[in-house]
């Protein structure tokens, strides 16, 4: 995929978006952008520092309204669907985004009591799953940062959401824990699921797919 002016095809089960621009600063950070993305695909938003990566994923979540054009969802403007958009949404910042005086499983609790479709899952079990066992109980706070990472991302295991919006995954992750994200991923497309990611790490997935922002 192109930061180009291609000729849109609306996904019906996906999201889309429509001649998008990102103004910040006065400075046009992309302008005409065009995509579309349906079950089961992921994509990959590469661009140098400054291109636009994070504004465009908080557009994409209905954070941050864009300059000109629209975010659709299976054909409706996400701005007029929000509650129902978000229930489909799991949205991880590029900061963990995790109550630090909570304990890694109280946040997960948390996260799982505020999802509109939670994961029947049990919390200690995915908290294991990102190689947190024996931190259940411990301050967030006296967590390293990749652990810290790790407690957000498991709150992907505790909500059943169908959009995955992440916003540099990998950071502060190991090879082991970047292959388990990846591995997620795949899963995710598997069951019919998408994602839109952004990473300097290239993402090693069968189902990903790439889109450049250029300054």
């Amino acid at each position: 995929m192109n930061n180009s002016n291609n000729q849109l095809n609306l996904s019906s089960d996906g999201i889309a978006v429509e001649h998008l621009q990102c103004i910040r600063d006065d400075r046009v950070l992309f302008e005409d952008l065009n995509f579309s993305l349906s079950k089961g695909q992921l994509l990959q938003i590469e661009g140098r520092n400054g291109s636009g990566k994070t504004s465009l994923l908080r557009i994409l979540c209905g954070l941050t309204l864009p300059t000109e054009g629209t975010v659709y969802w299976k054909n409706q403007d996400i701005q007029s669907i929000k509650s129902s958009y978000w229930s489909k949404l799991a949205y991880i910042g590029h900061a963990p985004g995790v109550k630090a005086d909570l304990t890694p499983l109280e946040n997960l609790a948390m996260a799982q009591a505020l999802a509109s479709t939670p994961n029947k899952i049990n919390l200690i079990d995915a908290l294991d799953q990102v190689g947190l066992y024996g931190f259940e109980d411990v301050p967030t706070h006296t967590l390293s940062a990749g652990q810290q990472r790790r407690v957000a991302l498991a709150r992907l295991l505790a909500c059943d959401a169908q959009l995955w919006i992440l916003d540099e995954p990998f950071t502060a992750l190991d090879q082991s824990a970047i292959r388990m994200i990846e591995n997620w991923l795949d899963n995710h497309a598997k069951k019919g699921g998408l994602a839109v990611l952004t990473s300097h790490h290239t993402v090693n997935c069968e189902h990903a797919t790439s889109l450049q922002l250029s300054v």
